[in-house]
Parts: structure tokens; sequence; C-alpha cells
């Protein structure tokens, strides 16, 4: 293969991730899908449609992947979540700063992408300070305290962290084979939980969490496969086209927001490379935007007053810096990441809900002791 196949392969990678991103972004706005309003719906309403919905996403996820894996298109170790070591303390850290902040500002970093679409600038001063708090936990002042605490906090395990690696080398068994089991039991448990209430069976359900973990493989699909080399002309290594990490990734919206706010400042770098996270930011905002034009929606919205500023601005630094130490968002580890049945994205998306039901509370105590 020549370099300019690899470049012109790269850019097909790119736009795939694009199209997929912006049909993300679009059906997230048609279905209202969004992790903090299903946990907040069922916590403060005892409505579980969105929760429902979310979960049938995840189900999708885990069960497509697992059986992709267990024919031998995916492998868990060559991703963004894989490796040998089990980061408990960051996922459980990060996690809970994560799902607490985003409650302080209004949802995640994909929610409030779409908000972004819709003309609220509320979501672009949390979507900036997001990406500051994300930069410094990645390269910055922050990044020093995550390294030199949480980080250290580690289990190395003999063999790759995701639970189908784990039960084959406790209890036999190819990783190919637990995979298989376990995306039928655990992806297809999800699936008929959902299933087997009406309200999960309601069309806008449906939509929201099929079309979602479809899309989710779909950018699974575009980073192992087709955007794979087994060898690098260049470099004669193995390649992942288009990822930061140069591992395979999916959809996450915190270190990618990061990226594009240092993307936009050194654009002039050479050494500078478009990368498949930036395009997602791009292309769920983009497919917002798309749907908020066209159904005649789009509105400019501030902040209400300057408590509320406060609160997101706040909410903004914790989802920065709990979305990196935790190696992923709402959608990073509770969609991407979860979808690999890695032990670190258990324990992230585990933490993420905690500190999201903990942000209600404290968001009820508030409005009590104001009342």
């Amino acid at each position: 293969m020549q370099a300019i196949d690899v470049s012109v392969l790269t850019a097909q990678v790119l736009w795939a991730v694009f199209i997929l991103a912006f049909a993300f972004g679009a059906l997230g706005v048609r279905t209202q899908f969004c992790t903090m309003g299903a946990i907040a719906d069922a916590v403060n309403f005892g409505d579980w449609r969105r929760l429902r919905m979310w979960m049938l996403a995840i189900g999708v996820a885990v069960l497509g992947f697992n059986l992709l894996v267990a024919k031998g298109h995916f492998v868990a170790d060559q991703t963004l979540y894989g490796g040998n070591r089990w980061q408990w303390a960051s996922a459980a850290v990060g996690g809970a700063m994560f799902g607490f902040g985003m409650v302080l500002s209004s949802g995640c970093g994909s929610r409030n992408l779409q908000r972004l679409g819709s003309g609220s600038l509320k979501a672009l001063v949390v979507l900036v300070v997001m990406g500051l708090a994300a930069w410094m936990t990645l390269r910055g002042l922050t990044a020093v305290v995550r390294a030199n605490t949480v980080d250290t906090l580690a289990l190395t395990l003999s063999t790759s962290q995701d639970l189908p690696s784990v039960l084959g080398a406790l209890m036999g068994g190819s990783r190919t084979t637990w995979a298989a089991v376990l995306g039928l039991l655990i992806g297809g448990g999800l699936m008929a939980w959902v299933l087997s209430a009406r309200e999960g069976r309601e069309a806008v359900v449906l939509a929201g969490g099929l079309g979602s973990g479809a899309l989710l493989l779909g950018v699974w699909w575009v980073s192992l496969q087709f955007g794979h080399l087994a060898e690098h002309p260049e470099t004669l290594e193995e390649a992942f086209l288009g990822t930061a990490s140069r591992r395979g990734e999916a959809l996450n919206f915190v270190g990618p927001v990061a990226q594009g706010l240092e993307w936009l400042v050194f654009f002039t770098d050479a050494g500078r490379r478009t990368t498949t996270g930036l395009v997602a930011v791009l292309g769920v905002f983009s497919g917002s935007l798309a749907v908020h034009l066209l159904r005649g929606e789009f509105r400019w919205e501030g902040f209400r007053d300057t408590a509320d500023t406060a609160r997101h601005l706040f909410g903004a630094v914790l989802m920065g810096i709990g979305g990196v130490t935790a190696m992923g968002c709402s959608i990073g580890q509770g969609l991407s990441g979860i979808s690999t049945l890695g032990l670190t994205s258990m324990v992230a998306l585990a933490a993420i809900v905690l500190g999201c039901v903990g942000g209600l509370r404290f968001l009820t105590w508030q409005l009590e002791r104001s009342a």
C-alpha cells in the first residue's frame, strides 16, 4: 500500500465517523437520548422510558461488540479501553466527578453538543470550560495530580482487563467463547429486560436505543476494521487510522473536546492531525444543528442568573477533570467502553450513575433550602 493510499483511507475513515456521529446527534435530538435525563426521569419522576432506551443501547452495543469479538473481527485489547491495568480508582473517582458534574451542567458532553446545535450559549460555555479542564487533566496541572494519586492505585493483571479475557484466564476457555457467552447473557439480557415492558417497546424507545447502539457499533467497525492496518507502510507497525490514541476508538466527548481546543490553538502546527474524536464532536453538533434548523427550533439561550452560571461552570470543570480521569464520559465509558466489558469501564459506569444520583439529590436539597 502506498502512502497516498493511506492518506486517502484516513480521509475516508474520518468522513465515515463524521457521518455516523451526525446521525447519532440527530437521533439524540429526535429521541431525547440522554444519560443524565434518563437517570433524572427515573429518580425524580419514576419514568423509566429513557432509562430503558439507554439500557437498550448498551445491550445492543455489548451484544454486537462481543459477537464480533467471537467472530474474530474485534479484539477488546486493541481498543482505547484495553490493556492489562485495571484502573479502578481512577474510574471510581473520575466517574463520580463526571456524574455529579453533568447534573450541574444540564447534561454530559454529548448532550451539550446537541444543546449547542439548538442555539444554547450555555452549552458553548460548558463545552469550552470542560475542554480546558480536560486539557489540564491530560497535560497540565491537574494531570500531575491525577498521575500521582488515583492513577497509581491500579491492579496489573496477567491478561487484558476485559471480562471475557479475565474469565478465560481464571476458568479456562478461549476469550472468543467467553465473549459470545457474556455478550448473549449481558447484552441479550439487557435487551430482553427493556423489551419485557410495554414502555420499552414504544417507537421512540426502540428508535433511540437500537439506533444509538447500532451507530456506536458502526463507529467501532470503522475504527477496528475499515481503518485498521496490520502494518503501516511508513512505520511498519500496526495502525488505527485517524485515532488520537493510535488504538481503536469509538464515541467519546471529553478528551476530544480538549483535542478540538488544542487543534484550534495550534492549527498552523504541521504536526497536528484531525482525529476521529474531533470529527465525532463536529458530527454530533452538526446533526443536532440540522434537526433544529429543519424543525424551526433554533433559539439563542443564555444563563438565567449568576447562580445558574456558577453551577454550570463548576459542573463543566468536574466533567472535564472527571472525564479524563475516568478515561471516558457517560458515552465514552457508559456506552463505548462498557461494550468491551472492560473492568475499568464497569467501575466508571457505576460511578457515573452514582455521581449523577448524588448530583440530583444535591439539586433537590438546594431547591428545598431556597424554598
